[in-house]
């Protein structure tokens, strides 16, 4: 299975692993050694937490160079008037009448807790390339699903103003 990554995800993830293996990597292989010259390695929790630590970094970093590794590189704009990657869309719940407002991003980036939704969540795939006005139903699984419908898309530019799109 592809990682749907944008270029921009894929720079960000290539900035954390120069910098886990440049600046991190050096620090935590010193903090090894120095743990370790403290004495008995049966009875030395610093070494064990120290090695740890280095663990994990080690850990990230092949798990960031496997994401990129695999990648599919999708485009990260979207047509003026449909909703699309990084677009900001609010929309209205047609059972109870409640608004929410989400963004549209890559799988890395989700986090639903902060209106970060995945483009291959349920909501995500319901609301990619429609218009606002659109009526779309998020299919949940094979028993459920609802109906949301599309207040307004917001498009950040590159030149960092918004563009609205509304019904």
């Amino acid at each position: 299975m592809f990682n749907q990554l944008t270029q921009k995800d894929i720079e960000a993830m290539e900035a954390e692993i120069e910098e886990r293996k440049l600046v991190t990597r050096p620090k935590l292989l010193e903090a090894v050694k120095e743990a370790r010259a403290h004495g008995d390695l049966s009875e030395n929790f610093e070494y064990y937490a120290a090695k740890r630590e280095k663990n994990k970094n080690e850990s990230r970093i092949r798990f960031l160079e496997r994401m990129i590794r695999t990648a599919q590189v999708i485009p990260d704009d979207s047509r003026e008037d449909e909703v699309g990657m990084n677009n900001t869309v609010e929309v209205e719940f047609e059972e109870d009448g409640s608004v929410e407002t989400y963004k549209i991003v890559t799988t890395m980036r989700g986090n639903s807790l902060a209106g970060l939704v995945s483009i291959e969540s349920p909501v995500g795939k319901a609301l990619m390339g429609h218009k606002a006005g659109e009526r779309v139903y998020v299919q949940v699984n094979g028993d459920f699903g609802y109906y949301l419908k599309i207040r307004s898309i917001t498009n950040t530019e590159d030149d960092g103003s918004d563009k609205i799109r509304s019904f």
